[in-house]
């Protein structure tokens, strides 16, 4: 894990976010990113302020952000419980979701790590829809925490699919981060009545996964509930997990177990920190 991105807005959530990143980075000899992202105004909330000049680079309200900005990161870093020589800063201007989602690709991340408030939280930039747009476009894998978690206690992480089409270099993904937590894969398919599957084809599918894939320290269930999204999270609960591993496509609206909402769906409202990654569209 070389090079992990945490944005980074002051926040609650975003604090968590950022102690499980030093937790990972610690674990993984990785580097962290901490990205804040300052909203561009528009040409009416300058006029409002009596600025004429159409290029908010220049004005003064702008250099103010940034220098209290860097200010406040500094402190943050110095008050990082683990990695704080390994941590640096970026400050951009722009829109947070369209800034984290290029930065990416800019900065060769790994890995991003995002807080979330979940669907019913407070309104800050990583509450509900945000944070599903960043989970559906985001080009590497992405753990969203919504409180202070350990990595230490990460025994059981739950993987749920249907098993229907596995994606070798999304499976790999996931084998990585088991190696990486030292996990056992709770390995799950949540039967649903409108997705019905008897017992022994499930079983018979999922052992045949396990096999391709040559997946260790494992799990097999099956858990029957009324709707893909709260089984993984009930499932979740009623096993202890630690984490929730989960595919997911770029676009919605697609006939998969797992496209359009369900995985955002988890991440709005698991307990527990949930990572996503890309399925093959």
């Amino acid at each position: 894990m070389k090079q992990i991105l945490v944005p980074y807005d002051f926040s609650k959530v975003a604090e968590h976010a950022l102690d499980f990143a030093c937790q990972i980075a610690d674990k993984s000899a990785g580097n962290i990113l901490l990205l804040n992202v300052i909203d561009h105004p528009t040409p009416d909330s300058f006029k409002t302020m009596g600025i004429q000049n159409e290029d908010p680079m220049e004005q003064l309200y702008i250099k103010k952000m940034y220098e209290m900005v860097q200010g406040k990161l500094a402190e943050v870093v110095s008050g990082a419980k683990y990695s704080k020589e390994k941590i640096s800063t970026k400050i951009q201007l722009g829109n947070p979701y369209h800034t984290i989602i290029d930065q990416i690709t800019e900065e060769n991340v790994d890995l991003l790590i995002v807080g979330t408030e979940g669907a019913e939280g407070l309104n800050e930039f990583f509450v509900g829809s945000n944070t599903e747009r960043i989970v559906r476009k985001a080009t590497c894998p992405v753990i969203s925490v919504s409180d202070k978690f350990s990595m230490e206690p990460i025994e059981k992480i739950i993987f749920a699919s249907d098993f229907m089409n596995t994606d070798d270099f999304f499976i790999e993904k996931v084998k990585a981060l088991q190696a990486m937590m030292d996990a056992q894969l709770n390995i799950v398919k949540i039967n649903t009545p409108a997705s019905f599957t008897s017992t022994r084809h499930d079983l018979k599918q999922m052992n045949e996964f396990v096999d391709k894939y040559g997946i260790e320290n494992f799990t097999i269930d099956i858990y029957n509930y009324k709707n893909e999204e709260d089984g993984i999270i009930l499932y979740a609960e009623d096993i202890g997990a630690d984490m929730i591993a989960l595919g997911t496509h770029q676009r919605k609206g697609v006939g998969h177990f797992l496209a359009g909402s369900i995985a955002e769906d988890v991440v709005n409202h698991a307990k527990v920190p949930v990572w996503t990654a890309h399925l093959s569209d």
